[in-house]
């Protein structure tokens, strides 16, 4: 597995996203991403109820658990890295939930335009 550097959109060290739900492709609490992390789970995003509504509705539940994944479920206010595709598609349907620039992984940016970004920042780099 070989992992890209640890930078975030901003140029520099690449923050922890969440350790409570731990979160990232390597469930490492970190949105780092490799090769293999075909969906790219690199933006660092707070959910929000409506959010969570989208993503269920284009097919993606997050916020049912799924014990047998050891998954809780997610709730408004936790921190999780997303899918640059589906923040993306969220952003561009109204639903986008606000981002921790800081923790959201350089590779979102092969997907997600910077501006985008920091138009849901809810840090000012």
């Amino acid at each position: 597995m070989d992992k890209d550097p640890s930078v975030n959109v901003l140029g520099a060290p690449l923050e922890p996203c969440s350790t409570a739900p731990v979160t990232g492709y390597f469930r490492d609490g970190v949105c780092n991403t490799c090769a293999q992390d075909q969906g790219s789970h690199t933006v660092c995003a707070i959910m929000t109820a409506e959010f969570l509504a989208f993503s269920k509705y284009v097919g993606n539940d997050l916020s049912t658990p799924r014990p047998e994944y050891l998954f809780q479920g997610l709730k408004p206010g936790d921190c999780w890295c997303l899918c640059a595709g589906r923040f993306l598609q969220a952003a561009e349907e109204g639903a986008g939930p606000q981002v921790r620039l800081a923790a959201t992984h350089e590779r979102a940016l092969d997907i997600v335009p910077l501006q985008i970004l920091k138009d849901h920042a809810a840090d000012t780099p």
